[in-house]
């Protein structure tokens, strides 16, 4: 849902500043490296040590260059099924590694094993979400439906409530349990993001198979299991969906 309505948005914001770096030699692969290096940075040395505030800092300054690289892409003409799969893979690495700092610290220090097992389940939550979309598409289906919490949803609402349950560090009381609330957030709605797009493939591949059989034998079913994404989620430089 945030797609819709703010990418659109930081696009133009950001389109200068992708043309300087283009300017000066940078090519879209390196900015989407550097900027998984710093969100994993962010995520893992901060955020087990409970700095919540300055890894969302880190984590959101380096975010942006989700959108910066294919915005470089488009504006050289050199958007590429592999600058799509880079981007799209790289994206689960950094989600990962978000909600992997969050395990650890309740793991560790954070010392609750309820939120440490609700993180791990948003971690693996978000990679599913994005697989099944992916090889609902591999598959030749539309896979019509994006879902309650797509990426967007789950890092926004997770780093807002990370960066503001860090300035208890600072003296703001009884904020700190935010971040809880928004885990338990997180992990429900990419529970029903999951329900609706296995729902959706069901009914999609039961209407495929219905004309298959009326016009011609289908071969949805042969194709091999994926193990990355595909079609709109192919990354920012192809088609800028995400999941």
């Amino acid at each position: 849902m945030l797609n819709k309505y703010a990418r659109a948005f930081f696009t133009r914001v950001l389109t200068p500043f992708a043309a300087f770096l283009l300017r000066r030699g940078v090519s879209p692969d390196a900015v989407t490296l550097v900027g998984t290096v710093g969100v994993m940075a962010g995520a893992l040395v901060f955020f087990p040590r409970g700095e919540f505030f300055w890894g969302t800092i880190v984590i959101t300054v380096f975010v942006f260059s989700d959108l910066v690289d294919g915005n470089m892409a488009r504006q050289a003409g050199i958007s590429s099924r592999w600058g799509a799969f880079l981007d799209s893979t790289l994206d689960r690495v950094a989600d990962g590694a978000v909600f992997g700092g969050f395990a650890l610290w309740y793991a560790g220090t954070g010392d609750n094993n309820v939120l440490c097992a609700v993180s791990i389940f948003c971690l693996a939550s978000g990679q599913v979400v994005s697989y099944t979309k992916a090889r609902g598409e591999s598959i030749g289906l539309p896979v019509a439906v994006n879902g309650l919490v797509e990426r967007a949803e789950r890092l926004v609402i997770s780093l807002v409530a990370a960066g503001l349950a860090g300035l208890g560090a600072f003296g703001v009381p009884g904020i700190g349990i935010l971040l809880p609330i928004a885990l338990w957030a997180v992990a429900v709605g990419s529970a029903v993001t999951l329900g609706q797009r296995v729902v959706t493939v069901r009914r999609e591949a039961a209407e495929a198979d219905a004309a298959a059989r009326a016009g011609g034998p289908s071969d949805g079913r042969s194709g091999k299991p994926s193990d990355g994404p595909s079609g709109a989620d192919s990354g920012r430089r192809g088609s800028e969906a995400a999941s």
